[in-house]
């Protein structure tokens, strides 16, 4: 496996997200390893999508939606899901893809101890629960997934895999947006 680059993630975020699908995330924790392969995604761009936490500008919560690529961008939703994006565009231009899903390809025991109870087919199905499978927290927010290839975490390529676009999930703006993108099978 190739590791992903700045070249890949310094590009327009809709066109990112859509090339995420296929590509592998390596989580290590631990000293045990972890490695998922991105099956949904979802693009969020600046001033023009309404739907972006960096629609309005820069704030102290979406600051890192504008600086350098390959960094996590990780928020809460209602107080308690965590949810990972990677930062994407250049330095001062906001963009960030949404991780929503993915499967495993190893570490499936340490994943489910994560999220013991849980059927492996919702294991990863939405972006709280891949942050939840992969001890993703607040904490990892403004790691760089492009650093050392033995760190943390880190993004290696992936075999493109057949998708199809849908509006984004849980927004009230945007909808129009096909900027979710889904593999299939």
């Amino acid at each position: 496996m190739e590791k992903l680059g700045k070249d890949f993630v310094e590009r327009d975020v809709v066109e990112v997200a859509r090339e995420l699908l296929g590509c592998y995330l390596v989580r290590r924790m631990g000293g045990e390893e972890i490695v998922v392969q991105l099956t949904e995604t979802e693009a969020y761009r600046g001033g023009d999508d309404p739907a972006s936490h960096a629609h309005r500008g820069v704030t102290p919560r979406n600051s890192l939606m504008f600086g350098e690529p390959g960094r996590l961008y990780v928020y809460l939703i209602y107080g308690m899901h965590s949810c990972m994006n990677v930062v994407t565009n250049g330095a001062g231009t906001p963009g960030a893809v949404l991780l929503r899903a993915a499967r495993p390809v190893s570490g499936l025991e340490s994943i489910r101890s994560l999220r013991p109870g849980v059927p492996d087919k919702t294991l990863m199905n939405g972006p709280g629960k891949l942050c939840q499978a992969l001890g993703v927290t607040r904490e990892l927010n403004g790691y760089d997934l492009l650093a050392d290839p033995l760190q943390e975490m880190t993004l290696w390529r992936g075999e493109p895999l057949p998708y199809r676009c849908t509006e984004r999930i849980g927004i009230s703006k945007g909808k129009d947006l096909l900027w979710r993108f889904l593999a299939e099978a």
